[in-house]
C-alpha cells in the first residue's frame, strides 16, 4: 500500500519517546511533518533530525507539527533526543506497521546484501488530514528547507 497527495493520510497510533501514546488525527487543525528515517545515531539521519531541530521554530511559526518516525525502540529515541537535543517528538513503528501502511518499508541493498528497511520519506500533512506533498529517496541536504519552503508557500 502507498498513500498519494490528495488522498487521507493513514491515522495511526504509535509510543513516542515520551511514553505517550500517539496518534496522527491528534493533530487535526495543524500540518504535519510526518518524516520517516532508518535508524537513531546514524551520520544521516542524525543531519537530518539536526535540520528539523534547527529549523523547529520556522516550521512552529507555520503551524506545523514535527514528528520523526523509525522502527527504533523508545529508549533508543530517548538517547538521540537527549544526545541532539531535539524539540519534537520521535515514535517507534518497531513492527514497521505505520512505514507499511506509508509504502516506506522497502528492500535494500547495501554492500551486497539485501534487507528490508526504511526509505527516508517526508511526508506533508495538511490541517484536514490529507497528504499535501511527499518526498521519497529523500537525500539529506536542503531536504528539510525544501519541505518548510512547501509549507511556507501552499499551507500557511
Amino acid at each position: 500500500m502507498t498513500v498519494e497527495v490528495g488522498q487521507q493520510a493513514p491515522d495511526f497510533e504509535l509510543t513516542a519517546h515520551t511514553g505517550e501514546k500517539v496518534k496522527l488525527s491528534d493533530y487535526k487543525g495543524h500540518n504535519v511533518v510526518l518524516y520517516f528515517y532508518p535508524k537513531d545515531m546514524t551520520p544521516g539521519c542524525t543531519t537530518e533530525a539536526c535540520d528539523f531541530r534547527d529549523h523547529h521554530e520556522s516550521f512552529a511559526d507555520l503551524d506545523a507539527v514535527v514528528l520523526g518516525v523509525s522502527p527504533d525502540p523508545v529508549e533508543s529515541h530517548q538517547k538521540f533526543i537527549d544526545k541532539h537535543d531535539l524539540p519534537f517528538l520521535l515514535l517507534a513503528d518497531e513492527d514497521h506497521k505505520v512505514a507499511e501502511d506509508y509504502g516506506v518499508w522497502k528492500l535494500k541493498k547495501n554492500f551486497g546484501k539485501e534487507y528490508y528497511g526504511i526509505e527516508r520519506s517526508t511526508f506533508i500533512i495538511d490541517k484536514d488530514g490529507n497528504l499535501a506533498e511527499d518526498y521519497r529517496k529523500v537525500k539529506v541536504d536542503g531536504h528539510v528547507e525544501s519541505a518548510l519552503q512547501f509549507i511556507r508557500e501552499n499551507l500557511s
